[in-house]
């Protein structure tokens, strides 16, 4: 998509965890996220493992989705994440692996949006989850 992320979703680097929504229908949302050296700050998670901490993949897939929305014309304002609900992590992602974001839109408005993804490093499920955010101006 030539849109920049940036222009989609109020959040800047280096809190920004989108490189790119490869595509996006009112029913799915897939976008990439490589995190690199430049997400140093980062690292001190887990620093033996070099895994990119848990919550800031579950902040990568809501941005996604964020994104996706913003694309479809859905909604227009800024939203913020509310709840998270089963939530599983299934294995840790490691830097410089591309993460492949599959988000599932169950409930879309003008003021609420649900959503449900799936996260993937080489094919494998790494992350699931359901959230829901709200309108805040």
């Amino acid at each position: 998509m030539s849109q920049k992320i940036e222009d989609l979703i109020p959040h800047r680097a280096p809190f920004l965890f989108v490189d790119e929504i490869i595509s996006y229908t009112t029913e799915t949302i897939v976008g990439l996220k490589t995190f690199t050296e430049k997400d140093v700050w980062l690292q001190g998670s887990f620093p033996e493992l070099s895994f990119v901490p848990g919550t800031i993949l579950i902040e990568a897939m809501a941005q996604v989705g964020g994104a996706g929305v913003k694309l479809l014309g859905v909604a227009d304002g800024v939203f913020g994440l509310v709840s998270l609900d089963n939530v599983e992590f299934f294995a840790g992602v490691e830097f410089k692996k591309l993460v492949k974001f599959v988000v599932k839109n169950i409930r879309l408005s003008e003021k609420i949006i649900k959503q449900a993804g799936e996260a993937f490093v080489d094919d494998k499920l790494v992350l699931k989850g359901e959230w829901l955010c709200v309108k805040l101006q």
